[in-house]
């Protein structure tokens, strides 16, 4: 967690692999960081692993999931109870599920 970073209240990071939040990055309550999965392709169902990055001034809302291997670009906000399973361009707003571009955050003066 850099400067200014923030974890809600009821945030659950499954920290199998690395999560790393940028600067002024903010996750709200209930939400679920997953660093890790299972590889459903084999019998044996190993666990697989790949770390999430929540860019400088990013904001990921209440109750949303973020899958392993998912890189949330600076500034960009992820919508409520949205699920993320792919990157999310810098400066964008996602939301639903799975997550996808509503438009790009523009910041006022």
């Amino acid at each position: 967690m850099e400067d200014h970073s923030c974890l809600g209240d009821h945030v659950d990071c499954y920290c199998v692999d690395k999560i790393h939040l940028g600067a002024h990055a903010t996750v709200s309550q209930y939400s679920y960081l997953c660093s890790a999965s299972h590889d459903y392709t084999r019998a044996d169902l190993p666990l697989v692993t790949a770390p999430i990055s929540v860019g400088a001034g990013a904001w990921v809302t209440a109750d949303a999931f973020v899958g392993p291997g998912v890189v949330i670009g600076e500034g960009a906000i992820v919508g409520v109870r949205s699920t993320v399973l792919k990157d999310v361009e810098p400066w964008t707003v996602v939301a639903g599920t799975p997550a996808r571009k509503i438009k790009d955050r523009v910041m006022q003066e």
